[in-house]
């Protein structure tokens, strides 16, 4: 993996780890200056964020580094006030530190009309069109706006085999759900237990409150993709719903046809041991 591959799979990250002013003042302009020896080299304008980055944010860039690249590493921060000019490939960043000095070219190589056979343009020029298309999907204007480094993992199992077993107002529920967790295969980190309002579910699934709560209780979810415990507190009035805690399944399991099929029968207790406590609730 070259390093500006790796460095916007770990800004995508960072994007959600931080607030917007931040990410945009201090992570945005970074460039990735190479990768060596195990030591990843990225370029700050200044020495104010040269250390900003070594003090809030490089133990994290670290650890997302090494679980792209599984192997124990070193992020250098250097100060390179010059690698960033508006003429440049916003993403562009050469494969080690001295590569940063390097004068702009004057024009690029166009980006071939169709995709060439392996072996019929130099390796140079097809990194450099890879950069081109790289900047055309994420360093304009629009991009800023649709983040498309920002996506949700979706199998083609999920949508050919789940969906006609779920139901669509059940799938985009369980990926309205999913939208609102962290899950890398790469590095095994998860985050997948959410507070929030059944009303809050539904505005992202774009459907009522009651139809979530009919789904939460379909069996089939329950048993595959989601388990929830109802949080209710004391009021004047009595007892009322504040809210639910889920604990969202990320990866798909086998749809029940196939467990039958391949003779593979899937885990029923994904989930922690303090959801398998509480009996499930409808709310």
């Amino acid at each position: 993996m070259e390093a500006q591959d790796a460095w916007q799979m770990v800004i995508s990250q960072l994007r959600g780890d931080l607030s917007r002013a931040l990410f945009e003042t201090w992570v945005e302009p970074l460039r990735p200056l190479g990768y060596l020896n195990r030591i990843f080299v990225l370029g700050a304008a200044n020495t104010y964020a040269r250390d900003w980055v070594d003090s809030r944010i490089k133990s994290r860039v670290t650890q997302l580094l090494e679980g792209l690249y599984h192997e124990t590493l070193t992020v250098q921060v250097t100060v390179s006030n010059h690698f960033y000019q508006p003429q440049e490939d916003s993403l562009a960043a050469g494969p080690s530190p001295s590569a940063a000095s390097a004068p702009v070219p004057a024009a690029a190589s166009p980006v071939p009309s169709e995709p060439p056979l392996p072996g019929d343009i130099p390796a140079a020029s097809a990194s450099t069109n890879r950069k081109l298309m790289l900047q055309r999907a994420y360093g304009s204007r629009r991009a800023a706006v649709i983040q498309p480094e920002r996506g949700m993992f979706l199998t083609l199992y999920f949508f050919n085999n789940w969906l006609p077993v779920l139901g669509h107002s059940a799938a985009i529920i369980i990926l309205a759900a999913r939208s609102m967790c962290y899950w890398n295969p790469l590095t095994g980190e998860l985050r997948n237990t959410i507070e929030t309002e059944m009303g809050e579910l539904a505005r992202r699934a774009a459907v009522s409150v009651r139809t979530v709560k009919d789904v939460l209780n379909t069996p089939v979810v329950q048993n595959f993709f989601l388990r929830y415990k109802v949080r209710r507190v004391m009021t004047p009035n009595g007892v009322r719903t504040a809210g639910i805690v889920l604990q969202v399944r990320m990866d798909d399991p086998l749809t029940p046809e196939d467990q039958v099929t391949h003779n593979l029968a899937e885990g029923q207790n994904w989930y922690t041991p303090d959801f398998a406590s509480d009996e499930d609730e409808g709310g």
